[in-house]
């Protein structure tokens, strides 16, 4: 059987990612038909997966890993996952900022992917608890020098988390006198029953922190996110102003969330303009 070229490893492993976790479980087989690739590759893309922690090699096949409600991954295990996703919302998110603004983001791989899209958007203040995204801002201003435009960062202090986020009672204390034009929050799991979610604590008391200094709130989360639930729930989905996902959150889903959300930005699909927003 031929290799099909069109699909990067990042893509291949999305697509049995979320076959996995659509159906339970899937077979090495079934995956070599519906990818169009040899077993051996199928194998090791099963093989990196496993390592990541994000399914689970049985004989012939993979099925889900089902995690504790405490069970928080590290950043450089989930920043290998829903590569296209993340990159299509964090332009479509991009879109929703103004130049001149003050937007906070917290921690998380897909604000990180969205940090890099607002590189270019002038006169930013960007205050944010993820050391990764202030990371994004300082290295662009170390490579280009301090142009004009470029944007103002805060990094609330705190205690580091495996997302490598800041959180505790440091961040919060720093969060509280702010105050934001937008908030793009990234989450560990989103449900109608328990809203936004999170397998740690004092992350869950920070995140409230950010919501409540914020004008506005987007949550920016790809598909696999929904019916997630961590161990604190820090806001209910009547708190979040819009949702942006990507083309994979099933249509039953987005016909649930309409009822609950003001607006879903389904990142690629014709949406409400950044003003109606």
């Amino acid at each position: 059987m031929s290799e099909n070229q069109n699909l990067l490893a990042e893509q291949r492993r999305a697509l049995i990612l979320d076959e996995v976790r659509r159906r339970g479980g899937v077979r090495v087989n079934e995956l070599t038909r519906k990818l169009g690739v040899s077993d051996m590759t199928v194998r090791r893309d099963l093989d990196a997966l496993a390592r990541q922690g994000v399914l689970e090699k049985v004989h012939g096949g993979a099925v889900p890993v089902v995690e504790a409600s405490t069970h928080e991954p590290g950043f450089e295990a989930k920043s290998g996952l829903e590569l296209s996703a993340k990159e299509d919302i964090a332009r479509a998110a991009a879109a929703l900022v103004t130049p001149g603004s003050a937007i906070a983001l917290s921690g998380g791989t897909t604000t990180y992917a969205l940090a890099h899209h607002l590189l270019d958007v002038p006169d930013l203040t960007v205050v944010t608890n993820s050391v990764r995204v202030a990371d994004v801002f300082h290295a662009a201003q170390r490579s280009t020098g301090q142009r004009q435009g470029a944007a103002t960062v805060v990094l609330t202090g705190g205690v580091r988390t495996p997302s490598d986020s800041l959180v505790g009672p440091v961040a919060d204390q720093a969060i509280r006198s702010l105050h934001f034009d937008l908030l793009f929050l990234g989450v560990h799991g989103i449900s109608v029953e328990a809203g936004l979610s999170t397998p740690n604590l004092a992350e869950a008391e920070t995140n409230r922190r950010l919501v409540q200094s914020a004008r506005r709130v987007v949550v920016v989360a790809d598909h696999t996110k929904w019916g997630t639930v961590g161990l604190s729930s820090f806001v209910s989905l009547e708190q979040v102003d819009t949702w942006v996902t990507d083309a994979g959150l099933p249509s039953e889903v987005r016909a649930t969330i309409s009822e609950e959300l003001r607006h879903l930005v389904v990142a690629g699909e014709p949406t409400a303009t950044p003003a109606d927003i």
